[in-house]
Formats: C-alpha cells, structure tokens, sequence
C-alpha cells in the first residue's frame, strides 16, 4: 500500500475520563470505475463497474475483477490496462473476443461491504462458472496453517496503522507467503491478488492456498474458485452458501482458524496430521 491509501484526520478522543483533540489514521475509501474497450469489426467502449475501494494497484483489481466475474477467461484477453485518471481505468481488449454486451449490462456496482450488491439474483452468480477450476493434488499439514495469520498481520501494512481494512494472502503449501493486497473491501483484496497472479503468469493457483483476514462469503468462495484456489482459509465464519459452494467447487473451506484450531467445513482430505 502506498501513502495515497491513509489519510490523517483530527478527531475528539474519550479517554481516562476526558475528551481531547487527537490524530487518527483512516484508510481510504474512493469510487473507481472500470471500463472496457475493444476496437475491430464491433468496437465498443462501456463501463462495467463501479467499485468503492482504497486506492492502489487498481490496474490488478480491475484485471481480476474481469476474470473472477467471468467476463474474460484468459490473461491473453487482455492486451492492456491503463489508468486513465486516478479512479478510472480502461481495459483493452483483444479484438477477437466475442464479449456479450447484454451480459454487461447489468452493469456492476459494489460497496466496500457488499461485492455483489449490484447483481440481480444469486443464480446469477452461480451461473459465472469457474471454467478454469481444475482439480488439485495439494496436501497441507494441519500445523503450517497455525503460522498463517501471524505472517498476514506482519505484512498487512494499512491495517497495522488504521485497523479498518481486509486483506487476502496466497500461500504455497509449505506455509511461505507469495502474495498480500488489502482494501477497505475484501472482495477488491481478493480481485487485487488474484489480478496480480495472473499479471505474473501464476494461474491457475491450483497449487496455492488463499487466506483471508475476515468471514468467508459465498462470493469469495467463487472468486476463489474461478482463480483454481483448492484450499481456503478464514478467521472468521464462513457462510452457509459459502459451504454449499466450496462443496460444489471441491474446494476445502477453513474457517474459525486460531493459533491452535479451527473448523474444516468441505473437503477434509487436502488438510493431514501428523
């Protein structure tokens, strides 16, 4: 995170009895806009989302907001991404790529606590079908994922200062960190991590393990599957959906994870004991 995410501001304290004038630390909240262009036989410029998070690697959020909605299926889809003013991005697409137009607009807008606020239905989420979601053979032992946490809050740079951010994480099996993004919104965390790995040619994640900092959604569970994410891991909760879905998708859900315990919710068999 660069210093364009925090913000100072003066506020009133109650401490010990008393109010007085005081510094805070807020991480910052702003608008973006992701629109796409393709030039060829059917050009077209249109925006597609509209999503409230803290400024920063936006040109990975808009790259994994393109593929975890299913909107494009492959990095080579993409021939570049521009940031066009500081809340606006344009995305270049390949000419020879059908995209359809009726499926874009229904137009996405999303808040930083809610990512799928702007769609009209739950089937419709369901139906953005992890086309890339391959099976994995990867085995974690039970005592790597106990280290996990502890490396996210070291690494977790805006949350360390302002306390009121997300964050996602990718792991490789041994427990050793390969990527972290962090964003008022956890579905944008996740969108920045995954846009990320495909920039540097790491998909599918078939061999990694996502963390993430709060509960587990239904919506995070199929960003992560449309990445190949096998094995998911959360501090919090993860909601029922989120169950029905990791089931669906074969991925083992991982929830409650503490210093010591925590919850296997699907597919067990990918987590060993000694």
């Amino acid at each position: 995170m660069t210093i364009e995410s925090i913000k100072q501001l003066s506020i009133i304290k109650f401490a010990n009895g008393h109010l007085n004038q005081a510094e805070d630390i807020l991480a910052i909240e702003e608008p973006l806009e992701i629109a796409l262009i393709q030039e060829g036989a059917m050009p077209f410029k249109k925006p597609v989302s509209i999503t409230m998070r803290t400024p920063g690697k936006d040109i990975e959020l808009a790259t994994g907001f393109l593929f975890t909605e299913g909107i494009i299926q492959d990095p080579a889809h993409i021939l570049k991404v521009e940031q066009l003013q500081e809340n606006e991005v344009l995305v270049h697409l390949d000419p020879k790529l059908n995209i359809d137009l009726s499926r874009l607009d229904r137009h996405f807008y999303t808040n930083s606590s809610c990512g799928v606020c702007g769609k009209s239905s739950v089937d419709q989420l369901r139906s953005v079908r992890p086309a890339h979601l391959s099976k994995s053979t990867i085995q974690i032992e039970a005592e790597v994922l106990f280290g996990l946490n502890q490396q996210v809050r070291n690494a977790q740079s805006v949350f360390e200062r302002t306390g009121g951010i997300h964050a996602s994480a990718l792991f490789d099996s041994t427990g050793k960190l390969s990527g972290i993004f962090e964003d008022v919104g956890r579905h944008n965390a996740l969108d920045k991590l995954i846009g990320h790995a495909i920039q540097n040619l790491q998909y599918p994640l078939n061999n990694y393990l996502l963390f993430l900092s709060g509960r587990a959604s239904f919506e995070l569970i199929q960003k992560a599957a449309m990445a190949g994410i096998p094995v998911v891991c959360a501090l919090g909760a993860p909601s029922s959906m989120a169950v029905e879905l990791a089931t669906e998708f074969n991925i083992t859900l991982i929830g409650f994870l503490k210093n010591d315990t925590f919850n296997i919710y699907s597919v067990p068999e990918r987590i060993v004991s000694n």
